[in-house]
Order: C-alpha cells, then sequence, then structure tokens
C-alpha cells in the first residue's frame, strides 16, 4: 500500500571483524513470519543479496516463526554497514509480507539479537541448537 508506514525493525547489532555471532529474530507475538513455502526462498534470497558482502554462514535455520543465524564476520566488515544490511533484510521482507497477506504492523520483534559467540564450546553448543531447532 503506498503511504503505509512500515514499522523498520531496530538493530542495535554491532559486529567486530573476524568474529562468529548467533543472530536471531522472531515473528511479533511469536506470530508466523514465513506463510508460504516461497516465503522461505524470497527470504534466503534477501539474506544473500544483503548480508553476503559483510559475513559468511556457518549455519541457519528458518521456522514458521522465527530464524536463527551462526555468522563469520568478514575481516572487512563496516559494524555500521552489516547493522544497516540486516535492517534492509527485515523491513523489506517485512514489506513484502504486509503485502501478500494484506496485513500491517510489527512482523518481528522488537529488536533482532546478535550474541558473540567468543568460545569454542559455545560455538559448538549453538551450531547444534541451530540445526537440532527443526526437530524439537
Amino acid at each position: 500500500m503506498r503511504g503505509e508506514f512500515i514499522p523498520i525493525p531496530p538493530t542495535s547489532m554491532t559486529f567486530a571483524p573476524g568474529t562468529i555471532y548467533h543472530v536471531y529474530n522472531r515473528g511479533n507475538n511469536k506470530e508466523p513470519i514465513f506463510f508460504q513455502e516461497r516465503n522461505y526462498v524470497f527470504f534466503l534470497n534477501k539474506v544473500i543479496k544483503e548480508l553476503n558482502n559483510h559475513m559468511d554462514f556457518l549455519a541457519y535455520c528458518l521456522m514458521p516463526n522465527h530464524f536463527h543465524f551462526m555468522i563469520y564476520t568478514k575481516p572487512t566488515i563496516v559494524s555500521k554497514q552489516a547493522s544497516d544490511s540486516f535492517r534492509v533484510l527485515l523491513s523489506s521482507y517485512t514489506r513484502a509480507i504486509h503485502k501478500q497477506e494484506k496485513r500491517t504492523g510489527s512482523l518481528f520483534q522488537q529488536n533482532t539479537k546478535a550474541k558473540e559467540i567468543d568460545d569454542s564450546a559455545y560455538a559448538q553448543t549453538c551450531f547444534h541448537y541451530i540445526h537440532q531447532n527443526p526437530l524439537h
């Protein structure tokens, strides 16, 4: 809809070069963020377009009402650009879903989380958690 206010998901994330992070968010009020099979493909294509220049993906999981990424930031990363890329990803995906579902309001919960993974035990736990998430 032309002129519709689209809430832009805030991104207070900061990223350091050459660092592993667990990035995740879910639907507002735990509601779905993916409504059709094609939404997953569309979202992943947006992820590639917006984020590939800033990070490598070690693991990911897309569930009907949330997502998880385990990423490694590239050594040349500029934190603000990476954070802005997440904002663009989520806001453009939100606009597409609003159009598809004829809805308004927040699609995602307030803040996307990015937790630094600073030890190998946590990295391994996080990696397995992301891959086991669809089974639980």
